[in-house]
């Protein structure tokens, strides 16, 4: 008995060493971090640094400060209200910490080189040193977290589109700056220039761009950039829209992210391209699989499409994201898959091997990218582990079939509107479990707040319509 209490004593010993010696490793690594980054922040002359991160809404925030407090920030964080920002806290309990992440900073190109910033993406923590369960940032991590307990990474890639528009009197407005179409060139697109510098300037930053060119409407571009992990991908997503914007108002125009600008025409999109990666491996793709689309990939679509309606509610967060989702002017409607069919919600592009990938056509620019991505992600491996089968593709037109055609084949409607898809996001207690109830909390409080807003607004059309005949 003793000998045992003496093995167990020894054992104790030894595993208490072991972690106290992963523990000092780990402390010495990120102080070598730290040390390196501040000699590199001193380097890169920089004299300011933004602190980034992310509130509900996935509008960017972030708190500047001087470099003489770099160090403070990389080893300790910054401190920060938290009672003022979208979706966060309220005021009895506002105190939180930024923690930048190292692997996010970058130079701001726009910027003079004499007086240089430098940004980092940032963890939200709470006072007590917990990560806040509100950061858009960590629900994500915690997605990716959960799916690589099986060993699967996930990368996304998404498509942005966006309008160009003139400014007048220092205000936006929706006059067009071109009147190009799809794949256009100079001297038709006068935008042309814009592109180049956006580009060049996101390059400066580390993205790859793989290709740029007129959307289909007046005005309208896209600017992909190479997929990445998850996390990486979403952090560039919200880069993107601020050095758009930010590039575009240099130049005096007005770079818009919203759904449906205008009626009539096509509305800006976010597909994202999506793909598990195992042991290095991309697990979508299997050579002697029907379309060869590896059974994992099967799994994981029917996961999107069996969770669509609830996923609807983040990659389409605002009022105006409904008016897109309609039909004829090739946004998705209806939850369905297709290899090739553009009328599908999920559509698997043609290219095989490492660049097997399933799109998930939905999204539009307006959402919280790290919410989108751990809703996907978490409906995809809910189909993965419980092996659930897709439904037949679909081939078809699904805008020229009936209704009766739709119903026969079992294809759902996505939600018309905002509180729709905050119901559908209710009754998804997968979806909202991988939100986490803070966030599906503030998530109701804002659709609440929006569509009381624009159900009691009288609106220009009701004018058009009705003043003059009543």
């Amino acid at each position: 008995m003793l000998c045992c209490c003496f093995l167990n004593l020894l054992g104790s010993i030894c595993v208490n060493r072991y972690l106290f010696h992963r523990i000092e490793v780990t402390f010495h690594m990120s102080r070598d971090a730290t040390s390196a980054m501040l000699e590199r922040i001193e380097k890169d002359n920089v004299k300011f640094l933004r602190l980034q991160f992310t509130d509900l809404l996935g509008m960017p925030k972030n708190v500047a400060i001087p470099v003489k407090q770099a160090e403070k920030a990389l080893t300790g964080g910054i401190g920060f209200d938290g009672s003022s920002i979208e979706g966060f806290v309220r005021i009895e309990e506002s105190d939180m910490v930024l923690k930048p992440d190292l692997s996010t900073y970058t130079l701001l190109p726009w910027r003079s080189r004499e007086c240089a910033e430098a940004r980092f993406v940032c963890d939200v923590y709470l006072a007590n040193g917990r990560p806040f369960e509100g950061d858009p940032r960590y629900v994500l991590r915690r997605a990716m977290e959960d799916a690589a307990k099986d060993g699967y990474v996930f990368n996304t890639g998404p498509e942005l589109e966006f309008f160009l528009f003139k400014m007048l009197d220092g205000r936006p407005t929706t006059q067009f700056q071109d009147v190009g179409g799809y794949f256009d060139l100079a001297p038709t697109d006068l935008a042309e220039d814009v592109r180049r510098e956006i580009i060049l300037a996101l390059t400066e930053m580390g993205f790859e761009i793989e290709a740029s060119h007129h959307e289909v409407a007046e005005s309208q571009h896209e600017i992909d950039f190479k997929y990445s992990d998850a996390l990486h991908t979403a952090d560039n997503v919200i880069t993107f829209k601020f050095a758009v914007k930010t590039m575009a108002l240099m130049r005096g125009l007005h770079a818009s992210f919203m759904a449906k600008p205008i009626y009539g025409i096509c509305g800006s999109g976010m597909h994202t391209n999506c793909s598990l990666a195992k042991d290095g491996v991309n697990a979508f793709f299997d050579p002697d699989a029907p379309l060869q689309l590896s059974e994992t990939c099967m799994h994981f679509i029917a996961g999107l499409l069996k969770h669509a309606r609830a996923i609807t509610r983040v990659a389409n967060p605002t009022i105006n994201s409904y008016k897109r989702l309609v039909p004829g002017y090739e946004a998705p409607c209806y939850v369905s898959w297709s290899a090739s069919n553009r009328s599908t919600l999920v559509r698997v592009p043609a290219p095989r091997g490492n660049s097997t990938r399933v799109e998930f056509r939905s999204p539009d620019p307006t959402c919280n990218p790290y919410l989108t991505f751990a809703a996907m992600l978490t409906a995809g491996m809910e189909g993965v582990r419980q092996k659930i089968e897709p439904p037949a593709g679909v081939d078809k037109n699904i805008y020229h079939m009936t209704p009766e055609e739709r119903r026969r084949a079992g294809i759902e409607t996505l939600p018309g509107d905002l509180a729709e898809a905050h119901q559908a996001l209710l009754a998804d207690d997968l979806i909202c479990r991988a939100l986490g109830p803070h966030v599906v909390e503030a998530l109701t409080n804002v659709a609440n707040a929006e569509w009381d807003a624009y159900r009691t607004m009288v609106h220009p059309w009701e004018l058009d319509r009705y003043l003059a005949t009543y």
